[in-house]
């Protein structure tokens, strides 16, 4: 780890910061067993008298936990969060919030309730509590992909930077292994992202090495033992680390990940994980230092055939073909991709090179 910081300030002794969201991270968190209990603790910390959990629907039941550890500082529960956080449901949320007069937002679940969350905040600015209990890592950042007629577009604030994350380890048990390994390649996807993006701060980098470390050895572990809360909680801090790496900006992998989710309908998790190697692979031909260094930090010869591996090992689907995304739509996803790229990415971002990508991705090829 030292020698990977010390590498990369070699290279980065000239840099200027964005400043706003980019690198800002919460400035509260709490991490470890049972820390849950500690949500009214949280609350009061930003002397908020009428909280408004935020769940899925599927998630109801914790919802109504946490509404519980809140007591009488919870004014409601809105359990209507869905994935790729649709403008409608966050114009909703934010009404909802509003008639309820809260004061404080607590999101409590996975992706789509932290999104929901960031969605209401985004105008009804208000103190947000983020409970994950996946490992997307989105709870760090003040970005939010909101889902507008049909394209996931990225939205940035601080109004959406959570004032206190509680990660709980025990919350994520129960979470299906397939589930669960494919948040855990978004969470990793964070890490890739992040090595090579201008705007990412020398002090941020190194959570994005140590991250993609810590992740690659703990999802073979929780993969092949559920219910082990030590692998668990070694994943949640990965996840912790890779939500840290994001803040630092973002690049190609998840501009491809946000189309495929946003606009085709396939799952966060996955539309990550099937296109983080190739996209990986790509990168490696624009940015071979960093992507070396990555390497060394994951102790593999080859990010984007590590990452394949890891993929199928875990027991991920390995194609896009697999999860019934039609081969057809490969031209309009890259062309949404070139549309919407933010121009951070360290190699070009052209029509043919997402499109061969995506080809890739769909035939399910290990990169070489």
């Amino acid at each position: 780890m030292v020698s990977t910081m010390t590498n990369f300030f070699d290279a980065r002794r000239e840099f200027a910061l964005p400043g706003g969201v980019y690198n800002a991270t919460p400035s509260r968190v709490i991490f470890g067993a049972g820390s849950l209990a500690r949500v009214a603790d949280a609350v009061e910390a930003y002397g908020a008298k009428r909280a408004v959990v935020i769940s899925t629907p599927g998630r109801s039941g914790l919802a109504q936990r946490v509404a519980d550890l809140l007591g009488d500082r919870c004014c409601g529960i809105i359990p209507e969060a869905v994935s790729q956080v649709p403008i409608e449901l966050a114009i909703r949320g934010r009404g909802l919030a509003a008639d309820l007069k809260a004061d404080c937002i607590v999101s409590a679940g996975g992706g789509a309730s932290v999104g929901l969350g960031k969605g209401i905040a985004l105008e009804y600015a208000k103190p947000i509590v983020a409970i994950p209990t996946t490992y997307s890592g989105s709870e760090m950042t003040g970005f939010c992909g909101i889902t507008i007629d049909g394209v996931k577009r990225m939205h940035k604030s601080l109004n959406m930077l959570a004032s206190t994350v509680i990660y709980d380890p025990e919350l994520s048990v129960g979470l299906p292994v397939d589930v669960s390994m494919a948040s855990a390649m978004n969470a990793l996807a964070h890490c890739v992202d992040a090595i090579y993006v201008s705007t990412v701060s020398p002090l941020i980098v190194g959570s994005a090495y140590e991250g993609a470390a810590v992740l690659a050895k703990a999802m073979p572990r929780v993969a092949a033992s559920p219910g082990d809360v030590g692998a668990r909680t070694d994943l949640l801090y990965g996840a912790f680390l890779g939500g840290a790496a994001l803040t630092g900006g973002f690049a190609l992998q998840h501009g491809v990940a946000h189309v495929l989710g946003g606009s085709f309908g396939i799952a966060h998790g996955l539309s990550h994980a099937l296109v983080l190697p190739h996209v990986a692979a790509y990168n490696a031909r624009h940015a071979p230092r960093e992507m070396k260094r990555l390497a060394d930090a994951m102790g593999v010869d080859n990010v984007g055939a590590a990452l394949f591996d890891l993929m199928v090992g875990v027991g991920l689907p390995a194609s896009l073909k697999e999860v019934g995304f039609d081969r057809g739509n490969i031209e309009r996803a890259a062309q949404i991709t070139v549309e919407t790229d933010n121009g951070l990415n360290p190699g070009p971002v052209t029509i043919e090179g997402v499109r061969a990508l995506l080809e890739d991705a769909y035939a399910g090829r290990r990169p070489a």
